[in-house]
Formats: structure tokens, C-alpha cells, sequence
């Protein structure tokens, strides 16, 4: 079975464009997700001014924003994606799907219903 481990391309569910490369990564059987580069500004040392965690005013690219994910059967789950925009951490869970090229990630707080999914596409 594929793994999330590798470079996304994050896609916005609202305009359909590239926003960011996200390096999925292992460490201690959990996955975590690093920005490696925003698509959609020039300003690539912009802070996470609304964050109100450890990562508040720290530069967004190279910023942890998935953590502690799990394996759980074909989904991954368990752990925290942020939102560097609006400061949010959301539950995480995600899953690939058409032969590893896609990760789906949902994020939301409660239900796993009640939240917005992703489609993210796997760089080459």
C-alpha cells in the first residue's frame, strides 16, 4: 500500500488553485507535515500572525502544520492539521486515493462530518 509520506501540492477547496507544498514525513510511526513552500504569495518569510500556539508569529514555510497521524487501516488519523491563515487547529484525518496520487484531508473540530475535506495532489 502507498503512503502519505512525500511532497503534496495542497489544492484550495474554494478556488480549485495550488496553495502550498506540504512534505509529508515519518517520525515515530506518526506522520507529520511540514511547509516547504507557499504557491500563492511572493512573501515567502510571511509569520503565522493568527496562531495562538507555539507556532504564533513563526515563519509559515517550514512550519509544522500536520501532527502526530497515525496509521489506522487505509486511513490516516489520530493527530492535528493548522490552518496558518486563520490560526485553527482542526482533528486531521486523511486517506490516498486513485493509486497514491491523491491524499484527501479532512479537517474538522468535533464530527468528522461536520468539517471541509481537501484534495491535495502528489508532486513528482
Amino acid at each position: 500500500m502507498d503512503s502519505p509520506v512525500g511532497l503534496w501540492e495542497t489544492i484550495d477547496d474554494k478556488t480549485g488553485k495550488p496553495t502550498a507544498v506540504v512534505g509529508i514525513f515519518k517520525e515515530n510511526a506518526k506522520l507529520f507535515g511540514r511547509i516547504e513552500k507557499v504557491l500563492t504569495r511572493d512573501d515567502q518569510s510571511a509569520v503565522c500572525v493568527a496562531c495562538t500556539d507555539d507556532r504564533k508569529n513563526q515563519p509559515i514555510v517550514g512550519m509544522i502544520i500536520i501532527r502526530n497521524i497515525k496509521a489506522d487501516g487505509s486511513e490516516y488519523s489520530g493527530g492535528d492539521i493548522l490552518d496558518p491563515d486563520s490560526g485553527v487547529v482542526y482533528r486531521c484525518k486523511m486517506h490516498l486515493e486513485k493509486n497514491g496520487s491523491l491524499l484527501i484531508v479532512r479537517g474538522y473540530i468535533g464530527f468528522a462530518f461536520i468539517g471541509r475535506s481537501q484534495t491535495w495532489h502528489r508532486r513528482q
